[in-house]
């Protein structure tokens, strides 16, 4: 057996990383096939891009407000808990939708108000899910399980969107119950997670211990290069939120088309999280990184002026893939470099920046669109991300100097 298939062999038999590899597929595809299920439902409504701009601008809302809190408390208490409730706020909201849909009364302030919900548990649910995968598996199966944990985000994003598609275009009440049945078994699987937890955090509560992972990462160069690299190039290149647009009136491939679409970036996503948890860079990280940017941006560009279907499926996958490496690197320097004691903190912060510029460049793609059109909004945020990369490459020459994952000299405050 290869080193790489004896290191991919332990790292399933980590019983505890593998029910929390469950427990993300089935979160991540009641998640996807919700938000498929509220933009179909919303254009049909509104046939108004900046609404679908909006769906991005609410899920912001929580995210910031609670992030300081969330990283603290991820840092103080028991991680499982504060998953499994926002796993149960997903489930609340399927069944809102559920409700409305089959009694005839959904409407666009219902769908923004589960917009709301599901916003709230995504700013629990990502930075404390990030901070428990260290804690799952020895310290030498680190990077392996986070691109392992990225494969199972990206097969849900895969399965998700096709299956919710297909379903919608039989019957929309069912999405909705599937989605329920999904929350179910994720809250199930991580309520079976056997984590020895650290002891507790001594320090009180205030609010230099809560600022804490800004003042670590401001600290860090490197550390603050890769997470704002993320932030700007996604504000920029994010085209999900026009996906309905695209399938209604320029592919017209209707919400099956739609599935496909928001399916596709993570095919290519899921074959290179695969291929790096078997085979990961360990050489040139830093290069890698700004490439995989590149690529990103390329791949948004045509998709933006694509009117064939096939092709923009492929630019999708292309996108997809490129952002699942930039993912494992990115997320694999924050994980290698931060200390537990702070992973919940530093991991808020990330996530903040993740989740803004994916909520906000959402928003931005909806703003855009309504103004230009939704060619020239995506078209636009593809040369962006060029720029971004460009732009970070000079104001941060340390990032493309990064050979391996390895910690930086403290003392550098590199």
């Amino acid at each position: 057996m290869s080193e790489a298939s004896a290191a991919t062999a332990g790292l399933m038999r980590q019983r505890d990383f593998v029910f929390f590899w469950l427990s993300r597929v089935a979160s991540t595809m009641g998640f996807h096939m919700l938000g498929l299920a509220i933009g179909w439902q919303l254009y049909e409504l509104t046939n108004s891009a900046f609404d679908l701009g909006l769906v991005g601008l609410i899920q912001f809302v929580p995210a910031v407000v609670f992030t300081l809190l969330i990283g603290h408390a991820a840092d103080r208490y028991d991680r499982r808990l504060i998953v499994r409730f926002a796993q149960g706020i997903y489930a609340v909201a399927a069944l809102v939708l559920l409700v409305a849909t089959a009694t005839g009364t959904l409407d666009r302030n219902l769908l923004f108000i589960a917009v709301f919900l599901i916003g709230c548990a995504r700013a629990f649910e990502l930075p404390t899910a990030h901070a428990l995968v260290p804690s799952l598996v020895p310290a030498p199966l680190i990077a392996r399980a986070i691109a392992a944990w990225a494969s199972a985000n990206q097969t849900a994003v895969i399965a998700g969107p096709a299956l919710g598609g297909l379903i919608y275009a039989v019957s929309p009440v069912t999405v909705s119950v599937v989605c329920l049945a999904l929350f179910a078994l994720a809250i199930v699987c991580v309520s079976l997670l056997r984590v020895t937890r650290l002891p507790a955090l001594r320090e009180p509560t205030t609010l230099a211990s809560v600022m804490a992972g800004f003042e670590y990462i401001r600290t860090r160069r490197r550390l603050l290069g890769v997470v704002t690299l993320d932030l700007f190039v996604v504000l920029l290149g994010g085209a999900t939120a026009l996906l309905p647009i695209y399938a209604k009136d320029i592919l017209d491939v209707g919400p099956t088309g739609l599935g496909l679409l928001r399916a596709a970036p993570a095919v290519g996503a899921l074959a290179m999280s695969v291929l790096l948890s078997n085979h990961p860079i360990e050489r040139y990280v830093g290069a890698w990184m700004f490439l995989v940017v590149a690529i990103f941006g390329v791949a948004t560009t045509v998709f933006a002026v694509s009117t064939w279907f096939p092709l923009s499926l492929v630019a999708l996958a292309v996108l997809g893939g490129s952002d699942a490496v930039s993912v494992v690197i990115r997320y694999s320097l924050v994980q290698i470099e931060t200390p537990d004691g702070m992973r919940g903190r530093v991991g808020a912060i990330n996530s903040l920046f993740v989740s803004s510029s994916n909520t906000l460049g959402e928003f931005r793609a909806g703003a855009n669109a309504e103004w230009f059109g939704a060619v020239a909004s995506v078209l636009i945020g593809g040369i962006g991300s060029l720029a971004v990369a460009a732009a970070w490459m000079a104001m941060f020459p340390d990032l493309r100097k990064i050979d391996r994952f390895e910690p930086a000299d403290e003392k550098k405050g590199a």
